[in-house]
């Protein structure tokens, strides 16, 4: 409950920081069995809280998923998180860049490459770049 009060935690999250605590894996599992079944531990609402989260951060949505998968989150659920965010990831992945570059859009190619690097380590896809250089 300790844990739970700090922040969301995904279950695969929780079985770690237990067992490094010295916990039995089967108690471990008996606890969070308990814990999902009275809703106070849900790895569909941790992964809500992440994609909102990172998404305010101007993080993309295949970095997002790529994150919520090493947590151990479902992809069902990672996909279901990121259908409901009902973010536009377009103009999300253009602000991020005049965030970081400003508004004037890139003069030559370098210039544009390097912003596109950039905006692919958020975690950009392609069609998300595309839309962040339109005029």
């Amino acid at each position: 409950m300790d844990l739970l009060a700090r922040r969301e935690h995904a279950r695969a999250e929780l079985i770690t920081k237990l067992a490094k605590r010295g916990h039995a894996a089967a108690d471990i599992e008996a606890v969070l069995d308990e814990l999902a079944g009275q809703g106070l531990q849900s790895d569909a609402r941790y992964a809500e809280a992440a994609v909102a989260n990172k998404s305010r951060r101007g993080i993309g949505p295949v970095r997002i998923a790529a994150e919520l998968r090493s947590a151990g989150v479902d992809a069902v659920v990672i996909d279901a998180a990121l259908a409901e965010a009902e973010i536009d990831w377009n103009a999300l992945a253009e602000a991020a860049r005049r965030k970081r570059f400003g508004d004037d859009p890139p003069d030559d190619f370098p210039t544009k490459a390097k912003q596109m690097r950039f905006l692919q380590r958020r975690g950009f896809d392609a069609d998300q770049l595309a839309a962040a250089f339109d005029e």
